[in-house]
Formats: C-alpha cells, structure tokens, sequence
C-alpha cells in the first residue's frame, strides 16, 4: 500500500489495499482521459466531444459508482466514528462537487470550458482519493469494531471489476463487436473511432504515482 495502514487484521490490511489498488486505476484512467481531452481541445473541436462524450461515459460506469458504493458502505461505518464524523461530512460534500462537474461536463458546449471542467474533475477527484487513502481507510482498517473486509465483500465497486463480475456484461454485445472490431466507427459514446487518429498522452505530463495507471486507462480508453 502507499500509505502505512495499521490493520485490526490481515484481511482488513488485504482489503485497504485493493480499494487503494482500485483508487489508483480510478485516478490513472480519469488523468489519461482528462489528457486527451486537453490535447484535442486545443486542435480538433470535434474529437474533443467525442473525448468529452466518453470521458462522461467512464465517469457514470465507474467513478460516480464508486463513489454511491462508498455512501452505502464505507461512510456509514467510518461516521459512527466519532473522531472520523466531520471527515465523512466533507468528504460526502466533496461527492457532490464531483457529480456537479460530471454534471457539467454533460452539457458544456465549449471546449475551452470542457477541458476547464474536465481538469477541476481530475485535481479535485485526486485529492479526493488521498484523503481517503490517507485518513478513511486506515481509521475502518484500524478498528476493532469493523470489519473492513466484510464491508467490502463483494462490492466491485469498491474493488475493481477483477475482484467481481466481469465488467464486459456492462456492454452486452455491442462491447463485443467493439472489443472485436478494435472500434465503433464513432456511433456511440464510447470514444471509440475508425477514421479519427486519438490525441497522443504525453506521459510526462502525469504524476510518476499514477503514470501506469495512467497509461493503462489511456489504452482501455
């Protein structure tokens, strides 16, 4: 793990540590998207909707469900904590400041205040996960009274989709002739694009902490 957990168990530590996992594949394909939005919003203001579209897209299958499994399971046990019922305050506020600007992603119609919105998103959500990493975790990890595995049982969500279903059943067929056919010929939002070249991620521009992630995300993207 990143951050040092001091544990009730081993399967509390086990479980801190994939929901970190889980955060850093978060984070990572969030960066690699938000890049290749900046960068086609500054060539090509039609790739940037297709980019912006499917940056929606992940943000409504993965990161604002992450963030509901969260209220349902780790925030509740973590705000019967007395010393841990202002963090759960503000960190529920910080969710809806993220909703907001998925929210407004949904409706932007300028590039400029895409990328804006899009990169508010990212450095906010970043932020977020530290926090979480940081101070919520290990608080749940370190009581006696919480089981931090048994919360977690089950929610992929929380875990990742490797540590649940498959996340292909999302797609149904169509994922498959996607997954198959390499793209969809730009007919859904899904980013993919048979004609239009995607904008390059230079990796230098993201954090060395989630550079892999990153890269990963941009690929799966």
């Amino acid at each position: 793990m990143s951050t040092l957990t001091i544990a009730s168990d081993p399967q509390d530590a086990a479980a801190a540590e994939a929901v970190e996992a889980h955060h850093e594949q978060l984070a990572g394909e969030l960066a690699g998207r938000v890049t290749m939005l900046l960068a086609a919003a500054e060539g090509d203001p039609a790739e940037a909707e297709t980019v912006r579209a499917a940056l929606v897209g992940f943000c409504d299958r993965d990161l604002l469900p992450h963030a509901a499994a969260e209220e349902r399971t780790l925030y509740p046990a973590a705000r019967d904590l007395p010393e841990a019922r202002l963090l759960i305050d503000g960190m529920l506020a910080e969710h809806r400041r993220l909703t907001a600007l998925v929210d407004a992603l949904r409706t932007t119609g300028s590039p400029v205040r895409t990328a804006a919105d899009a990169r508010a998103l990212q450095v906010m959500f970043e932020e977020h996960l530290e926090k979480e990493n940081t101070l919520v975790l290990p608080l749940l990890a370190a009581s006696s009274d919480i089981s931090l595995a048994g919360l977690l049982a089950g929610m992929h969500e929380l875990l990742g989709h490797e540590h649940g279903h498959s996340h292909g059943h999302e797609h149904g067929a169509e994922g498959e002739e996607a997954g198959s056919g390499g793209g969809c010929g730009g007919s859904c939002a899904c980013g993919g694009s048979d004609d239009v070249d995607a904008p390059e991620l230079d990796v230098r521009e993201v954090p060395h902490a989630i550079r892999h992630a990153t890269v990963f995300g941009a690929l799966s993207a």
